[in-house]
């Protein structure tokens, strides 16, 4: 939710500029009309949105004066406006070339190039610019925008805060230092400069959904509803700030008005495929498979090479037990992305539930070959490796799943205990786990993860925690129940009980839970006991 280039158009800048410049412009007359009379006719044009007729303009002066470097420089500036920005940089680079102290021929031909993908290009431009100009705040700001699309975000930030030296109230360029800071992890520092352009111009937009991001991701949702209804106040057409407080509301499981304003976004831009998508997923986690179905279809209609649409769609239909359809899904989404590392997160895990674990184990070797800290993909190998019996290496699968991902350990911390335990290793394991629990920061003391864990430790007896897993809500009691009998039949298990644990296994399967990971190793457990 950014502004981007605060000063992309530089229409009026370059034409405000432009004027003071024709005064010192030397006159060539021919038919008692001058190449500074075109130049003129060729900036009123210009301002008033007839690019073309300002191009024919700029083209009558260069012929008559072919060393006029401002009729070269907005002429430029006309084409890179009407999209032609070959063209645009052909007129800066001959303006440059004209007068290589033209500060303003550097500062155009920079953002033609940014919008051609030649950052580093862009970013020579302004630092020529600066040399010329080192008090111009915008090419400081313009250079951080390149600099940040790079990820260069120290770079960026330290020309946000030179503009900033330059120019106190550059409110983008609060804003924008703000979204560097966030991207660095600096949430409370991106928080303070999205305030700071706030109380410089309170009707700033993006700032407030800037801000709305940040205390997002500190996780202060009420707070960041309240940024992304400001926005809509002042822009109730953006619809981005719709998607934005739906994710909000999502986060706080308000399905409901996450729907809503997902529709609402929708309704502004009928061809939005994000919006779709996630409107998909507000509808996938209330159940409603069939109706998040239909917007990824509707997704994939507008932009057939969507690979989160396809992923997205794939993993709704691996919630309706369509393994085949998700596969073919997935399959589609690597094909538009070959370096989707979610897809191939989410093919293996299809393709672990269809049993080929072999395949789902490749698909995951796939995915942390992509992002080598993709902690998810780590757990999930280490779940089929835990269905292989192939104990060493789903043991480092699940301490690296835990080195990555400090904040969501629970269940990969539970399933080492299993494993150090069957390989002789339980004073360890046993320590180890409680450990983790001692220290753990995460969720409630008296949440599900920790009966598990205090049952595993022997400080809940096996039937209090039978009972403990009872819930009102159906969904909670089933997934509950078959997480309890798998952990009381592997107890009994790995104490040597195989008849109890058989039937505890066998429990559990019952639940009919079948996406839950306890049921397929209840199932795995229980092929292995009959041989």
């Amino acid at each position: 939710m950014g502004d981007r280039l605060a000063f992309r158009n530089l229409s009026a800048l370059c034409l405000a500029i432009s004027a003071l410049l024709v005064v010192a412009l030397p006159t060539k007359v021919i038919a008692q009309t001058t190449a500074a009379d075109f130049y003129n006719r060729g900036l009123t044009k210009q301002a008033k949105g007839d690019l073309d007729g300002a191009i024919a303009d700029y083209n009558r002066a260069i012929e008559i004066d072919p060393k006029l470097a401002p009729a070269y420089c907005n002429r430029g500036s006309a084409k890179n406006d009407k999209g032609d920005l070959d063209g645009a940089i052909a007129d800066f680079s001959h303006a440059i070339e004209l007068d290589p102290k033209l500060a303003t021929a550097y500062y155009n031909r920079a953002i033609a190039k940014h919008d051609k993908g030649d950052l580093d290009g862009a970013i020579a431009d302004y630092n020529h610019a600066i040399e010329i100009d080192p008090k111009d705040a915008h090419a400081y700001y313009n250079r951080g925008v390149n600099k940040y699309d790079k990820g260069d975000l120290d770079g960026a930030i330290a020309d946000y805060s030179h503009a900033l030296e330059l120019d106190p109230k550059y409110t983008a360029a609060y804003h924008y230092r703000g979204l560097a800071k966030q991207a660095k992890g600096d949430v409370d520092g991106a928080i303070l400069d999205h305030t700071r352009a706030l109380e410089i111009d309170p009707k700033y937009t993006f700032a407030y959904g800037g801000r709305g991001l940040a205390k997002a991701a500190k996780g202060d949702l009420d707070g960041a509803i309240a940024d992304f209804n400001r926005v809509i106040e002042l822009d109730p057409k953006l619809s981005l700030a719709y998607v934005a407080r739906a994710s909000a509301k999502r986060a706080k499981r308000d399905l409901d008005g996450a729907i809503a304003d997902y529709s609402s976004a929708i309704e502004i831009d009928p061809k939005m495929t994000l919006g779709y998508v996630y409107r998909g997923a507000a509808r996938r986690a209330k159940g409603d498979l069939d109706g998040a179905i239909g917007d990824y279809d509707r997704a994939i209609e507008i932009d057939p090479k969507s690979a989160f649409a396809y992923d997205s769609r794939g993993y709704a239909k691996k919630a309706k037990d369509d393994l085949d359809g998700a596969i073919a899904d997935y399959d589609r989404a690597i094909e538009i992305d070959p370096k989707s590392a979610s897809a191939y997160d989410h093919r293996g895990y299809a393709k672990k539930a269809k049993g080929d674990l072999v395949g789902a184990i490749a698909d995951y070797d796939r995915a942390i070959e992509i992002d080598p800290k993709h902690a998810q993909a780590y757990d999930i190998r280490g779940r089929a490796y835990f269905e292989q019996r192939n104990w060493t290496e789903a043991l480092a699968d699940f301490h690296r799943c835990c080195d990555l991902n400090p904040k969501d350990q629970d269940y990969p911390r539970i399933a080492i205990w299993i494993i150090r335990t069957r390989i002789n290793e339980k004073d360890a394991a046993t320590k180890e786990l409680a450990d983790y629990w001692g220290k753990r920061t995460n969720g409630a003391p008296d949440d599900w993860p920790s009966k598990v864990a205090g049952f595993l430790l022997d400080k809940i007896s096996e039937v209090d925690f039978l009972a403990a897993a009872a819930s009102k809500d159906a969904k909670t009691d089933s997934g509950q129940h078959c997480e309890a009998y798998f952990y009381a039949g592997m107890k009994h298990l790995l104490a040597g009980d195989q008849t109890a644990a058989t039937e505890f296994f066998k429990k559990c399967l019952a639940t009919g839970v079948k996406d839950f990971t306890e049921y397929q190793r209840a199932e795995a457990e229980l092929k292995a006991l009959a041989k």
